[in-house]
C-alpha cells in the first residue's frame, strides 16, 4: 500500500512539474504577443488604414500577413478585419485576401519556437520539419485559392449564401479558457487596450495619440439624452428629434460620461516609458522564458516518460483503427485539434506544443499534420465571435468575412488531405528539416525570406504597376514550382555547384563566423592583456553537419578558405 501510494505521489509531481512548465510557456506566447504589439500594433493598424493599397488583392494578402507577423496573433489581425468590415470600411470582397494572408501569417509562432532547438542537430530538424507543415500548408492553400477566388469568388458566394439563408443573432465575446488561465500571471505583468488597435485601423485621429497599455480596469460609462444646439436642421439626430427656434436649432443627442474607477495592478500600469521601450523590454524577458520553459518541459518529457509509459502514450497518440476503417484516425485528430484549439483560442499554443512533441518522437508526422489541419480550422472561432459581436446592421458582413476565414481553412484541408499522395506539405517539411538538420543557418534564411522579405518583395511589386508585377512577380511566383521539377527529375546536376548545393553557401559561412570567431578572440586576448606574441593558434577546427564534415583551417595571420 505505501509503496503504490508513494508510486502516485511521484506520478502525480511528475505531471504537475509538466504542467507547470507548459503554463509559462503558455504565458510566455502571450507576454511576446502583447510585446509585438507594443513595438508594432500602432505601425500595424496605419496599415489596415491605407485603403487604396487594400483595393489590390495581392497586396491586401500580403498586408495581412505582415500584419499577423508583426503582432504575432492572427486572431487579432483577424479580428482589426472583421472589425473595418463591421464599420463598412472595408467590403467582404476586398478583406477576403487579408484574411487569406492573416492565416499564413500565424505560422511563424511555432516556426520561432523550433529555433530553440537548434543546439542538437536531429531533434533539430524533426521539430522543424514538425513546424513548417503549419507554414507549408498555409502556403501552398494560399497560392491556389487566392487566384482561384479572384476569378470565381467561390467564397464570397458560398459565404454570401448562408449568412443571407440564416437568421442569426448578435451576440457577446466568449471568453477565452486559455485567457482566463493565463491572466493570472500575464495581468500582473501587462495588459494592453487591444480597442485603440482596431480605432486607429478605423481611422481614429485621437486614438493615434492614446497608449495600447491599460490603465483603467474598470470603468463606468453612463449614457444620458441632452438637448444641444446644432447649425442648422440638417445635423440633427432624427427629424422628430429636432426644434427650430428663431436662429437656434435644437436637437436630442445622447451624451456618454466614461468614469474609471478601479486602476489596474500590472508592472506598467503607472510607467512613463513609451509603448515602444516597454515593448523592447518585454521582448528579451518573455523569449527568455520561453525557451526555458519549453526546453524544460521537453526535458521532463524526456527524462520521465519513458517505457512503458511513453509507449502507452504514443500508442493512444498515434492510434490506428482497424481495416477497413484506418482513414478515420486522421479526421479524428483533427477534429481534436479544432476542439482544443476552440477551447484555448490559440493556434500558436498548440501548434508549438504539436511540433516538440514530433521532434522527441511521441507523435507521428501524420499525425502532426492532421492535429495541425484541425488547429487551424479551430482558430477561425475567433473571428466567428468577434463577428457575433458586430452591431445588427453590419452582422451579416462580419460574419461572412469570418466564415471565409472558415472556409479558407476547410477547402485547403479539401485539398492537401484526403488523398494521400496529395499531402504534399508534409513531403516538402521532410525535405526542409533535412536540410536545417545539415546546414542549421538555413532555418534563419527561410524565417526572413519566408515570413518577411518575400511578402515584402510581393506587396512591393502588386502596388508599383501591373507591368512590373507581371514581368518580376510572376518568376518569383513559378520559382519554387521550377525548383521542385529541377529536383523530381535530378537535372540541379547539370547546374553550377553554388547553384544545385548549399555545400559551397555553407562553407562560406562557416569561414566567416570562424574568422569572426578567432577575430573576437584576439580582441578579447589584447583587452586583457594577455595576449603571446609567439602563440599560434590551432590548426584545425572542425564540425560535424550531419553527413557532411566542415573543416577550416585557421592560423594568427590568415584562415585559409
Amino acid at each position: 500500500m505505501k509503496k503504490n501510494m508513494k508510486v502516485f505521489f511521484k506520478t502525480f509531481l511528475k505531471v504537475i512539474h509538466i504542467l507547470t512548465f507548459l503554463f509559462f510557456f503558455i504565458c510566455s506566447l502571450d507576454i511576446l504577443s502583447s510585446a509585438f504589439q507594443l513595438v508594432a500594433g500602432k505601425l500595424a493598424a496605419d496599415i489596415f488604414f491605407d485603403g487604396s493599397i487594400l483595393l489590390n488583392p495581392i497586396a491586401a494578402s500580403m498586408v495581412g500577413l505582415l500584419v499577423t507577423v508583426l503582432v504575432q496573433s492572427s486572431s487579432i489581425c483577424t479580428s482589426i478585419i472583421v472589425s473595418r468590415v463591421s464599420s463598412s470600411v472595408l467590403t467582404v470582397y476586398s478583406a477576403i485576401p487579408m484574411v487569406m494572408g492573416a492565416n499564413v501569417g500565424s505560422a511563424i509562432t511555432n516556426t520561432l519556437v523550433a529555433l530553440m532547438y537548434a543546439g542538437d542537430r536531429e531533434v533539430f530538424g524533426r521539430v522543424f520539419t514538425g513546424a513548417t507543415i503549419h507554414d507549408l500548408f498555409n502556403w501552398m492553400t494560399l497560392i491556389v485559392l487566392l487566384p482561384l477566388e479572384l476569378i470565381t469568388d467561390f467564397l464570397f458566394q458560398i459565404t454570401e449564401s448562408i449568412t443571407t439563408s440564416f437568421k442569426i443573432q448578435a451576440d457577446d465575446d466568449a471568453p477565452e479558457l486559455l485567457k482566463i488561465l493565463t491572466g493570472l500571471i500575464t495581468d500582473f505583468i501587462i495588459q494592453l487596450d487591444k480597442k485603440v488597435i482596431t480605432e486607429i485601423a478605423a481611422g481614429s485621429e485621437a486614438a493615434k495619440n492614446k497608449s495600447l497599455i491599460k490603465i483603467w480596469c474598470k470603468t463606468f460609462s453612463n449614457v444620458t439624452l441632452s438637448n444641444i444646439t446644432v447649425p442648422s436642421p440638417e445635423n440633427c439626430t432624427s427629424s422628430i428629434r429636432c426644434w427650430t427656434e428663431g436662429n437656434m436649432t435644437w436637437t436630442l443627442r445622447k451624451i456618454i460620461f466614461k468614469q474609471n474607477i478601479t486602476k489596474c495592478t500590472h508592472i506598467f500600469v503607472n510607467t512613463s516609458l513609451s509603448d515602444t521601450v516597454v515593448g523592447f523590454i518585454l521582448l528579451p524577458v518573455s523569449l527568455l522564458i520561453l525557451g526555458a520553459s519549453l526546453l524544460s518541459f521537453i526535458r521532463v518529457l524526456n527524462h520521465e516518460l519513458k517505457g512503458p509509459v511513453a509507449a502507452m502514450i504514443k500508442k493512444y497518440i498515434n492510434i490506428e483503427f482497424p481495416y477497413p476503417f484506418t482513414w478515420l484516425a486522421g479526421y479524428l485528430a483533427i477534429l481534436v485539434g479544432a476542439v482544443l484549439t476552440l477551447i484555448v483560442q490559440s493556434s500558436s499554443v498548440f501548434t508549438s506544443i504539436i511540433a516538440p512533441l514530433y521532434g522527441i518522437g511521441m507523435i507521428n508526422l501524420q499525425r502532426a499534420y492532421a492535429l495541425t489541419l484541425g488547429s487551424n480550422i479551430g482558430t477561425t472561432s475567433t473571428a466567428i465571435l468577434v463577428a457575433l459581436a458586430s452591431p445588427r446592421n453590419t452582422l451579416q458582413d462580419s460574419l461572412q468575412i469570418a466564415l471565409c476565414h472558415f472556409f479558407f481553412n476547410i477547402v485547403g484541408v479539401i485539398l492537401w488531405y484526403p488523398i494521400p499522395f496529395m499531402r504534399l506539405p508534409i513531403h516538402f517539411a521532410k525535405k526542409l528539416g533535412e536540410t536545417t538538420a545539415t546546414y542549421r543557418w538555413f532555418s534563419i534564411v527561410y524565417l526572413v525570406i519566408g515570413f518577411f522579405l518575400g511578402p515584402l518583395m510581393v506587396f512591393c511589386f502588386s502596388i508599383v504597376s501591373r507591368t512590373v508585377l507581371i514581368y518580376a512577380g510572376l518568376p518569383l511566383f513559378f520559382l519554387p514550382f521550377v525548383i521542385v521539377y529541377l529536383h523530381a527529375f535530378n537535372i540541379f546536376h547539370l547546374f553550377p555547384l553554388w547553384m544545385s548545393s548549399l555545400k559551397p553557401w555553407d562553407d562560406l559561412i562557416t569561414s566567416i563566423m570562424v574568422r569572426c570567431q578567432w577575430c573576437g578572440q584576439t580582441i578579447s586576448q589584447k583587452l586583457h592583456g594577455n595576449l603571446e606574441k609567439d602563440k599560434t593558434i590551432p590548426n584545425k577546427v572542425s564540425e560535424r553537419f550531419g553527413d557532411s564534415e566542415v573543416i577550416a583551417k585557421k592560423s594568427q595571420s590568415e584562415i585559409q578558405f
